[in-house]
């Protein structure tokens, strides 16, 4: 059996899995699913994500991981992307804890309504989430101003996790050219042996 995966192509968690899987060249059977059209979740997903979202994995023994950064590390553990250091492995959680909390639900929520969903539902306050996302912008700035990478000085998960919505938060209105550090990096991950397009 091979590893299933739950997907879409929008989704930059999903790319997050995608990209990972690319880099260890591990071989999987993608099935879409609608991040607009979330009628069918249950009978999808049901089982195999405890909140219903994507990306969802089933592993080849049978057993499903649901969350990116849990299915990133999971995949990357024993590998070059997530180091053997245990003061390493807990600073690449931290970044990817801080991508999850502080970065994706501006960044990412945003990228969505503009890009995709056909502007913000009127209760959003688009103006708090647009300052959240450019605070969540400036401490990448500040740590990538003296740092390579997030952690170690090379390339790791965290740098997946982060680079997955910040390479595409134009498409939600986020400026990046404020953040000459953050650009360097982006062109730093772009450039590294198997880092696709999110749209390959």
């Amino acid at each position: 059996m091979t590893v299933l995966l739950y997907d879409n192509p929008f989704s930059g968690n999903c790319y997050k899995v995608r990209l990972i899987f690319n880099l260890l060249g591990i071989e999987h059977e993608r099935r879409e699913v609608s991040v607009l059209d979330r009628a069918d979740r249950v009978e999808k997903l049901g089982g195999l994500s405890p909140a219903l979202t994507i990306p969802a994995v089933v592993l080849e023994d049978g057993r499903p991981l649901a969350e990116s950064n849990a299915i990133v590390w999971h995949f990357a553990d024993g590998s070059a992307y997530l180091p053997d250091d245990p003061y390493e492995r807990a600073q690449v959680l931290q970044w990817m804890f801080f991508e999850q909390y502080k970065h994706e639900p501006a960044i990412a929520v945003l990228r969505f309504w503009v890009a995709i969903g056909g502007g913000p539902p009127p209760e959003m306050n688009v103006e708090a989430m647009r300052a959240d996302g450019h605070f969540a912008l400036k401490v990448m700035e500040r740590h990538l101003r003296d740092h390579e990478f997030f952690v170690g000085e090379r390339f790791t998960i965290a740098d997946i996790a982060l680079y997955a919505y910040t390479h595409v938060a134009p498409e939600g209105g986020f400026e990046l050219e404020p953040y000459p550090a953050v650009g360097e990096w982006l062109e730093r991950v772009a450039a590294q042996p198997g880092i696709v397009p999110i749209d390959a």
